[in-house]
């Protein structure tokens, strides 16, 4: 199957987009644009593969489900385009950058600034029907993006892995722990923040790691 996708994951994933789950996944997904409204616009499914090429790759955020809100999602995890309202999960990350690194706390939720070093917030499942969190889980999107991290384990070093959250954490056994820096804690949700996210000086410890490996810091 031909997937428009940037050329340094396309060449890595083609053995992905070839097999039976794929094609069964794309039949899902088109026929879910054709009778719902799902987000994000379908340009839009890959945006964060096309942003960030693979040999740029310094730091992965996983998350689970894009924001089910029209206007929100756009192919970046955690993130929102300019002038839309800042999640409360993304204003947690905020407070805990401010707090850790003593960065004030932007006026956008616009993440692209983190991309273009090298940041790659990925969600395991890449479209959803509006207003409806979870309703493209289990129908191959996890199998897709957990060949994503594996291929960026075994073919990268030196990587962070950020893992928030009980779902994202469980792919831990995707990362060979030898070659990569793995951060966990709780996820950064407004009900669960205060019981491990504040505090867990993720920002500071990934650009520890990036200095110490020679690779240039990220300007959170």
């Amino acid at each position: 199957m031909n997937v428009r996708i940037d050329e340094s994951w396309r060449k890595r994933l083609q053995e992905e987009f070839d097999k039976p789950y794929f094609e069964q996944l794309v039949t899902f997904v088109k026929n879910e644009y054709k009778q719902a409204h799902v987000l994000p616009p379908g340009p839009q499914i890959f945006h964060i593969f096309n942003a960030c090429p693979f040999e740029k790759v310094k730091v992965v955020i996983l998350g689970q489900d894009p924001y089910p809100n029209p206007g929100q999602y756009y192919g970046v995890c955690f993130s929102v385009p300019d002038g839309v309202a800042i999640p409360g999960s993304l204003m947690n990350i905020f407070k805990e950058i401010y707090d850790d690194l003593g960065k004030p706390i932007p006026s956008s939720g616009n993440l692209d600034r983190w991309v273009s070093q090298g940041v790659f917030p990925m969600n395991s499942v890449l479209t959803v029907r509006a207003h409806q969190t979870g309703s493209h889980r289990n129908r191959g999107w996890e199998t897709f993006t957990d060949a994503v991290i594996k291929k960026l384990s075994d073919e990268r070093e030196n990587l962070i892995f950020m893992l928030w959250g009980s779902y994202a954490k469980a792919k831990i056994s995707l990362i060979d722990t030898s070659r990569h820096l793995v951060l966990t804690t709780v996820h950064p949700s407004p009900r669960s923040a205060e019981y491990g996210f504040f505090g867990c000086k993720h920002f500071s410890k990934a650009n520890d790691f990036l200095r110490g490996k020679g690779i240039p810091e990220i300007d959170w």
